[in-house]
């Protein structure tokens, strides 16, 4: 449909208004139906709009206060109506704040710690294909789990990839892009892919360069 000229600019601003107007009639709040149907919706917590996609709340807890941008993926097993073995699969601590479009996508357990901020597009999973039969298509091998764990205070800048197993202490800065594995100790930056610690913070001299002595 062809709009005339002169008229596209108004309508422009009349679309603008009422798309932020539904939006913010969309937020999930805790007074929603919605939220009851999660694990735990604390009090003071809010899923913005447009909501990415969302599956089996029941097995998913979000802490008092926290925030979850727009586009957010926030699942937790392979698909609607999965029972799960253990539950909360994923867990989000109070205060946090989850960046546009990220995906906590979990199969066994990622638990964030309080007070965890991301930058947009982050990826937390839990889970892993499987690559080790050459003949079959990867996407169809067994998978992997192994838990993840945030810990409180941290901050993962923008297009993180946390991998299975990790495991991250309290305070940490992930650096944008960086693809983080394995076990780290509180109060350090990590970057780079695969990730490695560029600084650390010593009680005796304050913040240095590289990994703390082992």
């Amino acid at each position: 449909m062809s709009v005339p000229p002169r008229l596209r600019p108004l309508l422009g601003r009349i679309i603008r208004r009422w798309r932020r107007q539904l939006n913010e009639w969309a937020i999930i709040g805790s007074d929603d139906r919605e939220a009851a149907t999660f694990a735990h919706f604390g009090f003071g917590a809010a899923i913005l709009a447009p909501q990415g996609v969302m599956y089996n709340e029941k097995d998913i807890s979000i802490g008092e206060g926290t925030m979850i941008g727009p586009q957010v993926t926030l699942t937790a097993g392979m698909g609607p109506g999965q029972e799960m073995l253990s539950t909360p699969v994923v867990t989000l601590g109070k205060k946090c704040i989850i960046g546009r479009g990220s995906h906590i996508i979990g199969h066994w357990n990622i638990t964030l710690g309080d007070e965890i901020q991301t930058g947009p597009y982050v990826y937390i999973t839990d889970q892993n294909h499987g690559y080790e039969d050459p003949d079959a298509a990867i996407g169809w091998q067994a998978t992997t789990e192994k838990p993840v764990f945030i810990g409180s205070g941290s901050w993962l800048g923008t297009g993180v990839v946390i991998l299975p197993g990790t495991h991250l202490g309290r305070n940490t800065v992930v650096a944008a892009g960086a693809v983080v594995s394995g076990t780290f100790p509180d109060h350090v930056v990590l970057g780079g892919v695969p990730a490695r610690i560029l600084r650390h913070y010593s009680a005796d001299h304050g913040w240095q360069s590289g990994a703390p002595a082992s």
